[in-house]
């Protein structure tokens, strides 16, 4: 599709930008965005707030799936790779690391249960790959299942996970080895591992490419118990819901169980460094006592993103942070309430503490309100897997009025919409 009717009217510069991402690196991408009206190019970013290099501020509520959980570039995790870039570099991934020990300790620490040894990875991607061999490799069994609406990953196995259209279109689905369940049905469940041979439950703890359904409460506590009773690992995938966004460091502790392995990401780099974990139990990662080179990779573990990753978790495992996600998880929450109240076309709204999905009554609506969002000045991502909800992704770190600016945006995008 020419793309010349679209960015006529944009700067020289944009222009530049959009044709040469469009000839060399992204062509659907940049024909997709430019048609649903979203011509973004980010320049400028700081805090919870983007801007496109032509000057177009948005408040960022899309935070690249909790990349930003921080905010973008936070000082002290920029000065904590300035300080690192001073002696350290990405290191040599075949023998021990004073960084990487104390980031694996940190972890460790930090999980609950006898979650104890760390595999590090460039994404979270690459650690939900890490965990499939390991689990393959602890129980002797092949199969892995994973929710029919689970995003956990483009890279290897983990494309195959969960909702497998694009490994179709690639040719790599797997099906025989890789299965799907509906989420939040304990009996199919119960059905699909009965038959003792699957290796691996992957769960994201909630399905963040389809708008973040909550589960009923005692879900996952009976999903553990179907795991310990048919001999199948668990692992959480924590890469969007990890990191204090749900009022704890894991989703999955609000649910009260302990999975056999959990896979981290994105905010764990401080949107600075490509970070990724997958974290497991001694038992489950007994490998790693007999096979050092059973996973190798260059920059997996980089020193430099292990030095940015402590700074991180400081931050985010703070109580200060835990006592300001509890109030903004409030504070939000009653804002939303009020909108939802008078207008219609607003329908629901999931939330676990600061990770919230909005609901609209129209099978495009998050699409719709996405859209209309970044033409009032803020960016929130519409949910891939069922377009009805938007993921409304408040930052850990956010303020009240930060939420009051958004509130106000919100209103002016809902009355645009409602009114069209």
């Amino acid at each position: 599709m020419p793309i010349d009717a679209h960015i006529k009217n944009m700067s020289a510069r944009k222009q530049a930008v959009l044709r040469t991402s469009h000839e060399y690196g992204m062509p659907n991408r940049v024909e997709t965005w430019l048609g649903a009206g979203v011509p973004m190019v980010i320049g400028r970013r700081e805090g919870y707030r983007i801007w496109d290099i032509d000057g177009h501020e948005l408040q960022d509520f899309h935070i690249n799936g909790g990349t930003y959980n921080l905010g973008h570039r936070h000082p002290e995790c920029v000065a904590q790779l300035i300080q690192g870039l001073e002696t350290l570099d990405v290191g040599n991934h075949h023998f021990p690391s004073e960084v990487r020990g104390k980031l694996s300790k940190m972890l460790a620490e930090r999980a609950p249960g006898d979650l104890h040894y760390t595999v590090f990875t460039p994404s979270g991607s690459e650690a939900n790959d890490v965990a499939i061999k390991t689990a393959r490799k602890a129980t002797g069994r092949r199969k892995i299942v994973a929710f029919d609406i689970a995003y956990h990953g483009h890279s290897g196995f983990s494309g195959a996970v969960g909702e497998n259209t694009n490994a179709k279109y690639f040719g790599s689905a797997f099906e025989q080895d890789f299965l799907q369940v509906p989420y939040n049905d304990i009996d199919a469940l119960d059905t699909m591992l009965k038959s003792e041979d699957v290796a691996l439950l992957m769960v994201e703890t909630l399905p963040a490419t389809f708008g973040f359904p909550l589960p009923d409460a005692d879900y996952y506590a009976q999903v553990r118990q179907l795991c310990d009773r048919y001999g199948t690992l668990l692992l959480a995938d924590e890469v969007q819901t990890g990191m204090m966004r749900s009022g704890k460091l894991w989703a999955f502790e609000n649910y009260g169980i302990v999975p056999d392995m959990m896979v981290t990401g994105k905010g764990l780099g401080a949107g600075l460094y490509p970070m990724g974990a997958l974290v497991m139990s001694k038992k489950v990662g007994a490998w790693l006592e007999e096979n050092g080179w059973g996973y190798v990779s260059t920059f997996g573990g980089s020193e430099l993103g292990c030095h940015v990753a402590l700074k991180a978790l400081e931050i985010t495992t703070a109580q200060s942070t835990q006592d300001n996600v509890a109030d903004l998880t409030i504070y939000m929450r009653q804002g939303l309430d009020k909108l939802r109240a008078r207008y219609p076309f607003f329908c629901d709204i999931r939330q676990l503490g600061v990770i919230f999905a909005l609901g609209f009554d129209d099978k495009m609506g998050g699409m719709q309100m996405s859209v209309a969002l970044y033409q009032e000045g803020l960016w929130a991502m519409f949910a891939g897997y069922d377009r009805r909800y938007l993921q409304f992704k408040l930052g850990i770190l956010a303020n009240h009025a930060f939420c009051d600016e958004a509130l106000n945006k919100l209103e002016a995008a809902l009355q645009n919409v409602s009114s069209s």
